[in-house]
């Protein structure tokens, strides 16, 4: 009888050690899962930042071109940069007036892919496993 009390004490031990390094071992692969998916964040946001500035400059030049190509055209430089000025006003405008389905809803489903689907075929993947 004793034996068999000292046995299941050691199965239980084991099975809580077990289960103490699973825990563990589940935390690190959160951390990690974090760490990429924010990598990936990081260096899109990054990316995009980069891109955005240099397209800036390089449209404010191709409008400075603009106004003096079309300074003789319309009557003078202030006439020219008026028109240019009134360009960027409508674009501004149709930025916030379309600014869900353009930028929100772009965010939105980098985001959701990035955070939700990968972890949703993990899980999908693991019931698929242990259903065999």
């Amino acid at each position: 009888m004793a034996e068999a009390s000292n046995t299941n004490n050691n199965n239980f031990q084991q099975f809580f050690a077990d289960a103490k390094e699973y825990v563990k071992l589940q935390t690190d692969y959160l951390r990690i899962q974090s760490v990429e998916k924010l990598t990936i964040l990081i260096s899109t946001l990054l990316i995009i930042i980069v891109a955005v500035v240099l397209l800036a400059g390089a449209l404010f030049y191709l409008f400075f071109t603009l106004a003096y190509a079309l300074a003789p055209v319309v009557g003078g430089l202030a006439v020219s940069f008026g028109i240019i000025t009134l360009f960027y006003l409508i674009i501004a405008i149709l930025l916030l007036v379309f600014r869900n389905k353009w930028i929100v809803n772009p965010i939105l489903n980098l985001l959701m892919k990035l955070f939700y689907e990968k972890s949703e075929e993990k899980e999908i993947a693991n019931k698929d496993g242990n259903s065999d």
